[in-house]
This record gives C-alpha cells, structure tokens and sequence, in this order.
C-alpha cells in the first residue's frame, strides 16, 4: 500500500517541490492537516494531484440566452441584494444580477454570512444550473467577484476549463483549486524530465512543464489531450520499465533444463481417457519449450472454468519429477488443495509418482512425517495450501511450482514459495480469464498460454435473471431438478444476518430451507466458519449425493467438482462481482445434465443491472472479463496492490489502451537496449524506478 507519509510523484525533482505544504502562502498548520488526509504533504503532492474531470466555463451565456436546467457561465453586475427568510424560518441571500441582456438572481440559503461580500456595482462571474420560476434563478452558483479591471480570464474557478478535484468533506473544492493554481505557478519551474529526450521525440510528447501546466489549467481542449497523454504516458513507461527489468531478472537467471521425452512421460500420456483440445496442446508445447530451456519458466497458464488446465498442469508436474525433480502445487483452499490431492492420485499413484497433501488442519504428527518425506525427496508432488509458504518445508531438489487461482495469492507468497528451490520453473493458473490491459500491467512479467476452447461434452449453462417476488417459482424449479436425481447449489452473500441490512444470509435461510421450503430433501450447511474437517464431511456428502441442496457462501466459488449439480442459485446477486458470478455460475454444467445459474435480485444501481445482463447474455469468461474491467475499473478487478505493483493513479488502463500499449514497446525496447539504466539520459529513470519499487518484494532489481 501506498506510504501517505511519501511523496508519490514519478519525477526525480528539485528540492524546491519538497516543500511541505504548511509552508506554502495561504495554507499553514490548520489547512496543512486537512490537506495531509488527502496525502498532499508538499508541493509536489500537489502538483501530482490530477483532477478528476473538468467542467468548460470558458464561455460566457448572455443572461437573454440561457436555457433552464442547464449549467452556465454568465458573467454581469450586481444591481441589488438582500436577506430574506422563508415561512420555514429559512434564511435566503438573493442577488440581482444584470448585463445588457436581461436580469438574473442568485441565491445562497443558510448562508447570511455571503451578504458582506457583496457591494452593488461589482462585476462578478457566477456558474451554476439556471433554473426559471417567476424570475430567472440560479441557486448556489459558484462566483468570482473580479477587480475593476478584472476581465475574468485569469481566474482559476471561472471563465475557462476548470479542474474538478478529488476532496473530503472538510476541504472545499475553491480552496484546493486556487491553492493548486498557485503551485503551478510558483513550483512547476523545479520538475525535471525523467522521459529520455528521445523518446518523447519519437512519441511526440510535450514538456513536463508544458504538461502539468495544462493539465490542471488547460488553456484549451488540444493542450489539455496533449498534457493529459504525457503524463499517462509517463506513469505507464515507468510501470512497464519495472516490469520489463522483472521480466529480464526471470530470464537471466540459470534454471533447471528438462528432458521432455521419457517413459514416464509416455505411460502418463497414455493414461489420459480424452483427446487434449487444440488450446490444451498448444499450452503443452509453450511449457515443454520452457522446461526444456535452462531459464526458469514463468508462465501464466489462463483459461474459462472447465477448460482444462488442471490436466496441463499435471502434464507438466509429470515432466519435472522424470527428470529427477519435485513438483508441488499450491492453491487457496483446503477443498481444492484435497479436490486436486484425490485427482492427482488415480492418476499418477498407478505409475508410480508419490502425491502428498500438506494442508493446516492435518494433524501434526502426520504433517511432520509428510514434511520429512519431502526433504527427504520421498514425495515427488506436495499439494497444499499457503502451508506450503507458512511451514518450515524444505524440499530436497524442486523443480516446479504450480499456483492454481494465482489471483488469491501476492507476488510476495510466489516468490517465497519459488525460493524453496534453485530457480524452479513456475507455472501460475488462473480461471478467470484476464483482460488483455490487465494481462501487459499485472501480469507483464510472465509469459502467456491461452485455453480458449471447452472439452467436448461440457453441456452450456442457461442462465436467468430473476426478481425477488418470484423466489417461491425458482424454489419449485430447484426441487423438480432434485426429483430428477440432481443437486443444486443456493449461495449467499453472508454467513450470518445483519441488522443493518435486507441482504440475506446463509445461516438464516439454512434453517428456513431445511425445515420448510426443501423438508423433503437433505440440506446442507457450508461455509468459511465451520473447521476444516466438517467442511470435507459436508462436501463428501455432497458429492456422494448423500445432500441434495448445499446452502453456501462463496466457499465454493473456487475448483469445487461435483458432476451431478446442474442448478446453481445466488441470492443477492447484485452483491457479487460479474467475475465472481461467472466463477459461482462454473460450478455447475460440469456434468451430462442440462444445466441452469439463476440470478436472484432486483439490482437498485445501473452498474449491477450491467452485471447481470452481462452474464444472462453470454457464457464466454473472456467477454465477462472485459465487461468486467469496464464497470469495476483497474484497481479493483484483482486488488492489483497484491501484486506488488504500484496502483494506477493517472491512467485508466481501458480506455488509455494505445497509450499502455507504445508505453510498454518503448520501456521494452529501452531496458534491452541498456538493461542496467546506466547510460546519462536514463539516470533519472533509475533513480525513480529504485526509489518507487524498492519495497515491493520479488518485483524488480534495478542495476
């Protein structure tokens, strides 16, 4: 997370813009603690503290030509003001202002203290949304009352594009503005470029001076894109700088080199009871390549639930202990770490490869024996959990590390289970497809294998979006679908009920269902409170048929693999991220039924309403990605923080795409050209990428 207490900027600058802000005019100590809740600590901070949108008022509206319910600038004359209050005992400040078109009035309720500003005869410029009742109003208008030789032009509020400010409730968004604008002006002259000069050449970048200049006052639309596309251009070419040199630490380390043909590799292929799709295949011959190059493989290994990548794992697991090596394979959950366990060993157990699970709730005894058998080199796969990273494991010779649903783990947790061997080969899964903007940032550093294709025989899952006074219909539904000898998933968003809230909860509706709505079927209880052994009780139950209806959380969003599920109901839809409803909706059509995900919800907001048309629409994880990435934006899709990487502040990754995209072409090309930063002109950039990422963990090594 980001040290409020740093100053944030991506430029190496002067000592001047180190300033802290108590000392800038016009602040002092007050002011200076509003503006540190803010993380504005000194200059710098300020001038890095971009706007969030602009509002164009550099137009002045004759007062004859405005148009009511709209917003304007208008610029006139007090002729009158007064104070009033209404029968509520409101006080009300009304103004009369002229030009040579026409009168208009402003108004400030529950402001008296206005009243000493004014003086009749002042010009004055005034915006805000014109509303007409007898008289054209215009209520709470922002104002600047100018000098009398004032035209307005060089006013930081009024009569050109303004810059709205992110803010918190104690600091008003003139104040932050004016304060703003004298920092450009009195501390811009310290900022030093940290872009090669050829580069901005090359891409036709203006100054920074010119860019921060006018990209809080723009003089015009052209040199707002101009500064705005700089500066996104600048944080973008950093990021991809410390991705590139990640990326160039990986590949010049020495690593394991694998021998790809052998017996064990052809018993193995043998014993698979499917034709690999054409995805499958392609992802086999990217990991081979990589095993069999002495640099250590870091690959990303993406595909839709259901699309096979847990048996091109395996592919690769098998290729690692034939060449005398161990593998493991961490995932997030104990379910899916004895899910994978119990998979693993019908089908390497007959050839002789020696599986071991190592999870928390194992008692002690049986994990020191199985801890033992791994730094003995007894254990040729270990599956596990982050016990894997927690424990005092060591392994006697690894070669590949396997991160399944990798997004439920830090680049931190990668690397120190990467550390437990001599520069193993890594290969990190993940089921919910990444978005190609997400893929050059969080993920730029790995090397990228795509299964886009589902096996033959996965049935496609129809999916309803349902509104709450239809429940008892969709309780029908899953009891019919139960008659027919199938089960059904009903998860919620909460274990337990809140006071505070009409959301449902699982513990609740558990007790309902059981003893009312489903009474002649079994019921099932699962979620994140109860112990790990009941927790595989229940799900072993569940998979034996020996529970019809198991009422969950999210515990079971994740690689759970019950063949005989065909109907999958989510309460409080509109509470789950479209990435995470497409994980929950994966959990069924795993088998030869017909399947069914139905959306319970009635959704209050645009953006959950979008979700929900969205996964009614299609079932391909790619698009749902995408869509994803859209509504919930960049920094919240994955928590990119857990990544180790800095969040994006200045760009937005989607609609900044070709930006990202020569940003990431140009810092690639320069870290190939002078990997260590040490020729003059990157000087700069090594002193910014060392300063900015040096705590971040396993990321970067600069020079």
């Amino acid at each position: 997370m980001q040290d409020k207490n740093v100053s944030t900027s991506p430029l190496r600058t002067g000592d001047g813009l180190k300033i802290p802000v108590q000392y800038i005019k016009g602040v002092g100590p007050k002011r200076a603690d509003l503006l540190k809740q803010m993380a504005l600590h000194t200059a710098e901070d300020i001038l890095y503290n971009l706007p969030r949108r602009y509002e164009d008022r550099s137009n002045f509206t004759p007062i004859s030509k405005v148009t009511s319910g709209q917003r304007h600038t208008l610029k006139g004359q007090v002729l009158t003001f007064g104070l009033k209050k209404t029968k509520r005992g409101i006080s009300v400040f009304q103004v009369a202002i002229g030009d040579n078109t026409g009168v208009i009035y402003a108004m400030w309720f529950n402001q008296p203290f206005v009243k000493k500003y004014f003086k009749v005869g002042q010009k004055i410029i005034l915006y805000g949304k014109v509303d007409m009742y007898d008289v054209l109003v215009i209520n709470q208008p922002e104002y600047e009352i100018l000098d009398d030789n004032d035209d307005g032009e060089d006013s930081a509020h009024i009569g050109r594009i303004v810059p709205i400010y992110p803010l918190t409730k104690e600091v008003a968004q003139k104040f932050i503005r004016a304060l703003t604008k004298k920092v450009v002006e009195d501390y811009n002259r310290f900022l030093h470029d940290t872009l090669p000069t050829k580069i901005r050449a090359k891409n036709k970048l203006v100054d920074i001076r010119f860019a921060i200049n006018n990209i809080h006052f723009p003089t015009n639309n052209e040199n707002l894109k101009r500064a705005y596309q700089r500066v996104v251009f600048e944080e973008f070419f950093i990021l991809q700088c410390a991705i590139a040199l990640r990326k160039k630490d990986v590949k010049t380390e020495e690593g394991l080199s694998h021998r790809v043909e052998g017996e064990l590799m052809e018993s193995f292929k043998k014993s698979i009871p499917f034709e690999l799709t054409k995805g499958q295949a392609e992802a086999i011959r990217h990991i081979e390549n990589d095993m069999k190059d002495p640099k250590p493989m870091n690959r990303l290994l993406e595909g839709d639930v259901g699309s096979g990548k847990t048996i091109v794992a395996t592919y690769a697991l098998v290729l690692t202990v034939q060449n005398g090596f161990q593998g493991t394979i961490m995932v997030p959950t104990e379910i899916l770490a004895e899910q994978h366990y119990l998979n693993l060993s019908k089908i390497l157990v007959p050839l002789g490869i020696n599986v071991s699970l190592l999870i928390r709730s194992i008692p002690d005894s049986a994990k020191e024996k199985i801890k033992q058998q791994i730094k003995d080199g007894d254990a040729d796969i270990v599956v596990g959990t982050h016990a894997l990273i927690q424990e005092a494991i060591e392994f006697k010779r690894l070669g590949l590390c396997v991160i399944d649903e990798q997004h439920k783990f830090g680049v931190t947790q990668r690397d120190v289970l990467r550390r437990k061997g001599k520069k193993p080969d890594v290969l990190v899964m993940t089921a919910t497809p990444i978005p190609r903007t997400l893929a050059l940032t969080v993920y730029g550093d790995l090397d990228i294998s795509i299964i886009r294709e589902l096996p033959p025989g996965r049935r496609p899952i129809s999916t309803y979006w349902v509104e709450d006074d239809e429940r008892e219909k969709v309780y029908k539904f899953v009891g019919e679908q139960v008659k027919l000898g199938r089960q059904a998933y009903i998860v919620y968003p909460r274990i337990h009920e809140s006071k505070s809230s009409e959301v449902l909860a699982a513990t609740q509706m558990y007790d309902r269902l059981k003893d009312e709505v489903f009474k002649d079927f079994k019921v099932g209880l699962m979620h994140g409170q109860i112990d790990g052994a009941e927790k595989d009780k229940i799900m072993t139950d569940f998979k034996k048929g020996e529970i019809n209806i198991l009422i969950s959380t999210v515990v079971i969003e994740v690689g759970i693999d019950v063949p005989n599920a065909s109907v999958m109901v989510i309460e409080n839809a509109e509470r789950f991220g479209l990435a995470q409803l497409h994980q929950l909706r994966g959990r069924v059509g795993r088998g030869e039924h017909d399947s069914y995900c139905i959306l319970l919800s009635n959704p209050t907001t645009k953006d959950a309403k979008k979700r929900l048309e969205a996964l009614t629409e299609t079932v391909d994880g790619f698009a749902i990605a995408e869509e994803d990435l859209e509504l919930r934006g960049p920094g919240e899709f994955f928590g990119t923080r857990q990544h180790g990487l800095p969040e994006i502040r200045f760009g937005n990754i989607v609609s900044d795409m070709e930006i990202m995209e020569q940003a990431r072409k140009e810092a690639f090309e320069l870290i190939h050209r002078d990997p260590g930063l040490n020729a003059p002109e990157n000087k700069l950039l090594k002193e910014i990428l060392y300063s900015r990422f040096k705590g971040r963990a396993g990321l970067i090594h600069v020079g």
